[in-house]
């Protein structure tokens, strides 16, 4: 079972790829349910609910999300940006500690399930939950007609208990993924770190880019961020973790890139400034600390090549190098 103190790589929890691989060892634990995105201070105060419970039960840890999240299937272009990816969101999980994550593909067929169905289906049948963990003003099934008040009525009928999350403040206000959303878009990193209870990072895998940045003399490590857009845009001072045995200082430029089909996906392109070396291939992760400039279009690659050499003095200035 989950120990608070127990922090965890992700290969050490247990990924549930669907409700079809749900078993019989899967049955009887303590769970949540939600988006968690961000996993903040909220998040974790929640999180640490349902780990004490499972202590006390002497049953696993569960968290259930939603993959795509529900917005994003019905409006990709329309949901909120993730604060952080899938991925991401799972190295949190087991840091933490907790024991499983069941990943409940979103989809039509989960889209028309009714609300009792989804319940029985996943928590009853799928989970045999004795004690959930959930917010009062989540939504889900067909229609979203389900809530905290349906899943009190199926505890009931079925033997499990439900408790609603806490609310937890910051200055005043709800600790919230949409308040650190807003916090992100104003470059407001202070008030973002005190939601997340962190430094607002993003990471991912070094890929092929255009090549663009060479041919200017300014070649950078383009990250797949594995969301379809960021919550933030524009050029940023970073601090780069992955590349060498220290945190890099560098400038990174957040945006957008076109794919197939027209589509777009978040694309983070970092320049260290005082590095040199093959990062390809290897898995990086990026830390946010000042704002530079919102994106620019400009008419000549000269023009680019004159503002980046700016933005990376801005940098240089910064870490006083």
């Amino acid at each position: 079972m989950a120990r608070l103190d127990l922090a965890r790589s992700p290969d050490s929890m247990e990924l549930i790829r669907g409700l079809h691989n749900l078993r019989p060892r899967h049955r009887g634990c303590v769970a949540t349910i939600g988006a968690f995105d961000g996993v903040h201070h909220g998040h974790r105060a929640v999180l640490r609910h349902v780990l004490e419970k499972a202590e006390t039960l002497g049953v696993p840890s569960v968290v259930v999300v939603f993959e795509p999240l529900p917005r994003e299937y019905l409006a990709p272009r329309e949901a909120p940006p993730r604060i952080m990816s899938f991925r991401e969101k799972l190295e949190a999980f087991a840091a933490i500690g907790i024991d499983r994550v069941l990943r409940v593909r979103f989809d039509e067929a989960l889209r028309s399930m009714s609300a009792v169905d989804f319940v029985r289906r996943v928590f009853v049948d799928g989970l045999g939950v004795r004690y959930v963990v959930m917010g009062d003003d989540l939504r889900f099934g067909r229609g979203r007609e389900g809530g905290y008040e349906l899943m009190q009525a199926e505890g009931q009928e079925h033997g499990f208990e439900v408790m609603p999350t806490e609310t937890l403040d910051v200055q005043g206000d709800r600790v919230s993924s949409t308040r650190i959303r807003e916090a992100l878009t104003a470059a407001d990193f202070e008030l973002a770190e005190q939601l997340l209870g962190r430094p607002y990072s993003m990471s991912g895998k070094v890929v092929y880019g255009d090549q663009r940045g060479r041919t200017i003399g300014v070649p950078t490590a383009n990250l797949e961020l594995h969301r379809l857009r960021a919550p933030l845009t524009g050029v940023y001072v970073v601090e780069v973790a992955g590349a060498s045995e220290r945190a890099e200082p560098g400038v990174a430029n957040v945006g957008v890139r076109p794919t197939i089909g027209a589509e777009f996906r978040a694309n983070l392109e970092v320049n260290l400034l005082d590095f040199a070396g093959d990062l390809y291939g290897r898995r990086l992760e990026v830390t946010f600390r000042e704002k530079i400039r919102d994106e620019m279009k400009f008419d000549s690659l000269e023009e680019l090549k004159t503002q980046i050499h700016k933005d990376i003095a801005y940098g240089r200035q910064f870490f006083q190098l």
